[in-house]
């Protein structure tokens, strides 16, 4: 059976549709899969199970890209194509079914996950998922040695509005590692992309007092992911970098402010999303607001309410470990 996967160019939202491709990896475990992405997330389906072949979507202008899709994938016979991407690519390559996502009003106030399972009819919706290669792990090893646990930052986004400020996520973890406290003597691992430098070294400048593993842009997608796997617990803003922690099943801390929570918190029980006090449809329903702006918009976003979640999470994980 030969499926092709056509999902998205970001990150987060690739990781995101590994929802979906679980399901159709349990449901036709002998298939045959292509997966065609964008080249930020697609190391992250090699290691897929049953994934034969990864094709990459460069992006250029008046969307040839599709025709550069469409040209590799023209001369297969499909089984199966599922298009999260809404294109006319399904259409136009020879296909025994279709499945192509299209979001409507019924769809677009669920949570991502619960729209991509609505595609094949599903009550209960699949957990995103990642896998790790045996080089992956290695890697991983090598950027974080064996040592006490690891607590994974993700303190950057790929827009500043998101970025929770660099002296709250001080605070928070001088709070943490206090003694006695949760993250007493744990190390921390501080992700982002070389990019993302100068949003990052504050808070790595900050953590005077704790032990703390540089990975701004030291590492590919993929061994950031290996990095990620080797944590004990996640806090970030709302990116890429948080997503994978949640697909992988590591205790995560999503931070939230104008961006909404119930569509694009992480997903699972081992996860919460933490929400500003000045709600989602409030920060962007301003008339100053401008989407192009720099001005960050998550100072209503208490360390306080930051914490007490953290600890809440932390407790409950401890919990269901000891139960």
């Amino acid at each position: 059976m030969k499926i092709l996967f056509v999902t998205s160019t970001r990150i987060g939202d690739a990781v995101l549709s590994t929802a979906i491709l679980r399901y159709i990896i349990e449901k036709y475990p002998s298939a045959s899969l292509t997966v065609a992405c964008g080249p930020l997330p697609s190391s992250l389906f090699e290691p897929i199970p049953g994934v034969e072949r990864v094709i990459t979507i460069h992006k250029k202008a008046f969307s040839i890209h599709w025709i550069s899709l469409w040209a590799t994938t023209v001369t297969q016979s499909w089984d199966l194509i599922v298009d999260l991407r809404s294109s006319a690519i399904a259409f136009s390559l020879r296909a025994k079914s279709r499945k192509i996502l299209r979001s409507d009003k019924k769809t677009s106030d669920l949570h991502r996950v619960e729209e991509l399972a609505s595609l094949f009819n599903l009550d209960n919706p699949p957990a995103p998922k990642l896998w790790i290669s045996n080089s992956m792990e290695d890697m991983g090893q090598k950027l974080i040695p064996n040592g006490s646990p690891i607590i994974g930052l993700g303190v950057t986004a790929n827009w500043m509005p998101k970025v929770w400020p660099s002296k709250n996520f001080i605070e928070l973890i001088q709070r943490l590692t206090r003694k006695g406290k949760i993250f007493s003597g744990k190390r921390f691992a501080i992700f982002g992309s070389t990019n993302e430098r100068d949003i990052a070294m504050p808070v790595i400048q900050g953590l005077t007092d704790t032990e703390c593993i540089d990975l701004i842009g030291k590492a590919s997608i993929s061994s950031v992911t290996a990095c990620i796997k080797r944590c004990s617990f996640f806090i970030g803003n709302d990116s890429g970098l948080m997503h994978i922690a949640a697909a992988l099943g590591v205790p995560t801390i999503g931070l939230f402010g104008p961006s909404p929570a119930e569509r694009y918190g992480p997903w699972g029980d081992h996860c919460q999303s933490v929400v500003s006090s000045e709600s989602y449809h409030a920060l962007i329903g301003k008339k100053d607001f401008d989407h192009r702006s720099s001005a960050n918009l998550m100072n209503g976003l208490s360390v306080d309410a930051v914490e007490k979640a953290t600890c809440e999470l932390f407790d409950r994980i401890k919990g269901s470990a000891s139960g």
